[in-house]
């Protein structure tokens, strides 16, 4: 039987946190929006991402802040090291600590806050255009100018996002590392 005690230390919650955050960011870049939209048709494809994008940029920006809380002090022969925020804060941690979280934290916000957003405006506005032009953003050319530029501005922002998310997935990765290396 499992010591339950371990329940009361912030470890198991730091674990499973990392492993939410890794798991989702994981899933949904290579699997979940791959499959959904190679088996979906576009509309449907687009309501689906519209719907769940939102709660992965959010968990992008709540689950580092939950990593901080939950940072575990290390504990040398000599003594400890704090945990939590004021241990992710201590001078030795910054550099391979605080800074992939808090770049996690800001890419998170910043898809959450500015980039999805203005990327689901583009989309409205393309299916606005849709219904003007009486053909859809992703049928075969030519398309009119107001089409093209919408698509234009929806390609960069989309772009943006996707790499703002490679850079969630490199932060979450390097701080997985570190974790990994104070297991050891």
């Amino acid at each position: 039987m499992p010591d339950l005690s371990l329940l009361k230390s912030a470890a198991p919650y730091h674990l499973i946190s990392y492993g939410t955050l890794l798991g989702s960011q994981v899933f949904q870049s290579f699997i979940g929006g791959i499959v959904a939209y190679r088996a979906l048709p576009r509309p449907q494809f687009s309501s689906l991402q519209q719907a769940i994008v939102p709660i992965y940029f959010s968990m992008q920006a709540a689950l580092p802040v939950i990593l901080a809380l939950t940072y575990p002090g290390e504990r040398t022969a000599i003594g400890s090291r704090p945990s939590g925020l004021s241990g992710v804060l201590e001078q030795q941690n910054r550099l391979h600590v605080l800074t992939p979280l808090l770049t996690i934290l800001v890419t998170g916000l910043a898809n959450l806050m500015a980039v999805g957003p203005a990327t689901t405006r583009i989309m409205k506005e393309r299916k606005h255009q849709e219904t003007r032009d009486g053909k859809r953003s992703y049928d075969a050319g030519p398309h009119s100018k107001e089409m093209q530029i919408l698509n234009q501005r929806f390609g960069r922002m989309h772009g943006v996002s996707s790499l703002l998310n490679m850079a969630t997935g490199l932060a979450t990765i390097w701080y997985g590392m570190v974790l990994a290396e104070r297991l050891q």
